[in-house]
C-alpha cells in the first residue's frame, strides 16, 4: 500500500511541529547555559580576590569562551555540535588575535566595560590555551547532555551524529 501526497504532507507537517518544538527546547537549555557561563565569569572577575589564583587567573577567559559556544550552540541548533565547536574556536581565537590590532579608535572602544569584556584589551597566548580548554569543557558537556536526553540525530535530516 502506498503513500498518497496528503498523507506525506501531514507527516511533514508532524516533523515540523515536532522540530519546532525540539529547536525551542534546545534554545531555551542553551540560551540558560549562556546566562550561568556569563554569571560565572563576571563572578570570576569580580571575587577575585576570593578566588583561588589559578581560579581568578583563568576561568573568567574559559567561561567568555564557553558563553560563546552556547550561543552558537542556540542560534545554530539545528546543525552539528562540530559547527559550533569550530565556530567557536575561530570566533575566539578572531577575537584574540584582533588584539594585536592597537589603533586608538578601536582602543577607545576596548577602554569601556562592555568593549574591554568583548574585545579584550591586549594579545596573549595563554588565552588561546583557556579559550580551548573552555570550549573543549563546554563541548564535553553538551555531548554528555545529549547523551542523557537521548538526542544522536539532526532534527533537519536525521543523520547520527556519532
Amino acid at each position: 500500500m502506498g503513500r498518497t501526497r496528503k498523507s506525506v504532507d501531514v507527516d511533514r507537517k508532524t516533523i515540523w511541529k515536532v522540530g519546532a518544538e525540539f529547536r525551542w527546547k534546545a534554545r531555551a537549555m542553551y540560551l540558560a547555559a549562556v546566562l550561568v557561563a556569563i554569571l560565572l565569569g563576571l563572578g570570576s572577575r569580580t571575587f577575585s580576590s576570593r578566588l583561588p589564583e589559578f581560579v581568578a587567573n583563568h576561568f573568567g577567559d574559559a567561561l567568555w569562551a564557553c558563553m560563546i559556544y552556547f550561543g552558537l550552540r542556540m542560534l545554530w541548533v539545528d546543525r552539528r555540535v562540530s559547527v559550533a565547536l569550530w565556530g567557536s574556536l575561530l570566533f575566539c581565537f578572531a577575537i584574540e588575535f584582533s588584539q594585536m590590532y592597537q589603533a586608538p579608535w578601536i582602543n577607545s572602544i576596548r577602554a569601556t566595560t562592555l568593549g574591554g569584556l568583548v574585545l579584550g584589551k591586549g594579545f596573549l597566548t595563554a588565552d588561546l590555551v583557556r579559550y580551548t580548554a573552555g570550549i573543549a569543557v563546554s563541548w564535553a558537556l553538551d555531548q554528555g547532555y545529549r547523551r542523557l536526553a537521548g538526542i544522536t540525530t539532526r532534527i533537519d535530516d536525521d543523520e547520527s551524529f556519532e
